[in-house]
C-alpha cells in the first residue's frame, strides 16, 4: 500500500471519528444528506415516470400489435428487482454513494439503449435494454434509505416521505414532457416515442451524479462507524439473542406490510383502466382516477412520515389494513357509472399503499444493523418487486375468470392478513421485554 493510500484511509477515519464524538456534526450530515437524496429522488422520478409512461406504447408501435404490450413492464419490473439486489449489496460493500450512483448510471444506460433500439427499430434490443432500464426504478427505491441512515428513531418516518415527496415532484413532471420530448426527438431523426427516454437518460445520470459528488460523508459509511464506536450496555449473550430475535420479527413485520401492501394496490390499480374502459368510460375519465391515486400514493407523505413516528409503525399498519380493506369494499360495490366512487377507492388505495410503505420501510431501518442494512433492504425491495409483479399479472387472470368486483373485495380482504402479523410482532415484542 503506498503511503498515499495510507494517509487518505487515515484522513478519512478522522473524518468519521469527528462525526462518532458529535452529536452537532451528526445532525447537520443527516440534514445534508435529506437534501441531496431530495435533489437526486426529483431527477429520478423524472427519468422513471417519463419512460414508463410510453414504454408500453412504443413497444406496441415497433411491434404493431397490442398483444404484446405488457411485456415493458414485466421486463422492466423483473430488471428493477435484479437491481435492487445489486444496488443493495454495492451499498452495503462500498457505501450509498457509490451504490446508488452505480444503479442510475445503469438506469441511464438502458434508457440510451431504448433509444438505439427505437432508431434501429431492434425489438429484441429494446427489450433487452428495458430489462437495464429496470436499474433506474430500483435505484430510487433504494436512495429512500439513504436517508434514514443517519435518523433518529423518531425522525426515520420523515426521512422515508421526503425522499417519497422528492419524487413525486419528478413523477409529475416527467409526463409532462412527453410531447416536447417527443418533438426534440424527431427534430433529430429519433422516433417521437423514443423521446421520453432521452430526457430518463440525462435524468438518471444526472441523479447518480448529485450522489457521487455531493454524497460525501457517505451516510452508511458514517454510520457503520459511529455504531462501531457505540458500546452496548447489554453484554450479555442471553440478551443479544433476545434483541436478534425481535429485530428479526420487526424485518418479517416490514417486509410483510410492504408486500401486502404493494400485491393489493399494483392488483386493483391495474385493472383499473380496464375496468372503466370497458364499462364506457373514456380517456378522461380513467387519466383523472389514476392520477388521484397516483397523488395519493404520494402526496400525504410528509403528514404520513409524521404520524409513523409519533404514533409508531405498528399503528400505522394496523391503519394500512384498514384503509387498503375499505378501498377495496368501495371498490367492489361501486355502480359501473359511478366515477365518483371509483375515485373515492383509488385514493384510499393511494392513501393505504402510503401508509403502508412508510411504516413498512421503518421498521426494515428500526431492524437493522449499518453492517448488513443495505443488502436487507435490497433483499426486501427483491420481493416488493416481484410482488408488485405478481400482483399485476394475476389480477388480469382474476378479473377474466371472475369480476373486477371479486378482485377489489378479494384485495381488500387480503390485507386483513396485516393484522395477525402486526400482533404476532407485538407477542415477540413482549417476551423479549420479560427476558430482557
Amino acid at each position: 500500500m503506498s503511503v498515499e493510500t495510507e494517509d487518505k484511509i487515515k484522513s478519512l477515519a478522522y473524518n468519521l471519528h469527528g462525526y462518532i464524538d458529535s452529536l452537532e456534526m451528526q445532525r447537520r450530515l443527516y440534514k445534508r444528506t435529506l437534501i441531496i437524496v431530495a435533489i437526486s429522488q426529483i431527477f429520478g422520478g423524472a427519468g422513471l415516470a417519463a419512460g414508463v409512461t410510453v414504454g408500453a406504447l412504443l413497444a406496441q408501435d415497433m411491434l404493431g400489435t397490442d398483444n404484446f404490450a405488457g411485456i415493458p413492464t414485466a421486463l422492466f419490473t423483473l430488471g428493477s428487482a435484479a437491481a435492487a439486489l445489486f444496488v443493495g449489496r454495492l451499498s452495503q460493500r462500498f457505501g450509498r454513494r457509490l451504490g446508488l450512483a452505480t444503479g442510475f448510471l445503469i438506469g441511464g444506460i438502458g434508457s440510451i439503449g431504448i433509444v438505439i433500439a427505437a432508431v434501429a427499430d431492434n425489438i429484441l434490443l429494446l427489450f433487452a435494454t428495458l430489462l437495464i432500464y429496470g436499474a433506474g426504478n430500483a435505484t430510487n427505491l433504494q436512495a429512500r434509505y439513504a436517508g434514514t441512515d443517519l435518523a433518529k428513531p423518531t425522525q426515520r418516518g420523515t426521512a422515508v416521505s421526503i425522499a417519497m415527496v422528492s419524487t413525486t415532484v419528478g413523477a409529475i413532471a416527467g409526463p409532462n414532457t412527453v410531447d416536447v420530448m417527443g418533438r426534440f426527438a424527431m427534430l433529430h431523426g429519433i422516433p417521437s416515442l423514443a423521446g421520453p427516454f432521452i430526457l430518463a437518460a440525462a435524468a438518471f445520470i444526472l441523479a447518480g451524479g448529485v450522489l457521487l459528488v455531493l454524497l460525501r460523508p457517505d451516510p452508511l459509511v458514517t454510520a457503520n462507524a459511529i455504531a462501531k464506536g457505540q458500546k452496548s450496555d447489554q453484554s450479555a449473550t442471553a440478551d443479544k439473542k433476545n434483541i436478534k430475535a425481535f429485530n428479526n420479527s420487526r424485518i418479517i413485520v416490514g417486509a410483510t406490510v410492504m408486500i401486502v401492501t404493494q400485491i393489493v394496490m399494483t392488483s386493483i390499480m391495474t385493472m383499473t383502466p380496464i375496468h372503466l374502459k370497458n364499462h364506457g368510460h373514456g380517456l378522461g375519465e380513467v387519466g383523472l382516477v389514476i392520477g388521484i391515486h397516483i397523488g395519493a400514493m404520494y402526496l400525504p407523505s410528509l403528514v404520513t412520515g409524521i404520524l409513523v413516528d409519533k404514533i409508531g409503525r405498528i399503528a400505522m399498519s394496523f391503519a394500512t389494513g384498514a384503509i387498503l380493506l375499505t378501498a377495496g369494499i368501495v371498490a367492489a360495490v361501486a355502480t359501473t357509472d359511478s366515477t365518483l366512487a371509483l375515485i373515492i377507492a383509488l385514493a384510499l388505495l393511494g392513501l393505504g399503499w402510503n401508509f403502508g410503505f412508510i411504516s413498512g420501510t421503518a421498521l426494515i431501518v428500526d431492524a437493522t444493523h449499518p453492517a448488513t442494512r443495505a443488502k436487507t433492504q435490497g433483499t426486501v425491495d427483491v420481493l416488493i418487486a416481484l410482488a408488485g409483479a405478481s400482483g399485476g399479472a394475476l389480477s388480469g387472470i382474476l378479473v377474466a375468470h371472475s369480476s373486477y368486483a371479486l378482485l377489489s373485495l378479494g384485495g381488500g380482504i387480503l390485507s386483513l392478513l396485516l393484522i395477525p402479523v402486526v400482533i404476532w410482532s407485538g407477542s415477540k415484542r413482549n417476551r423479549k421485554i420479560v427476558m430482557s
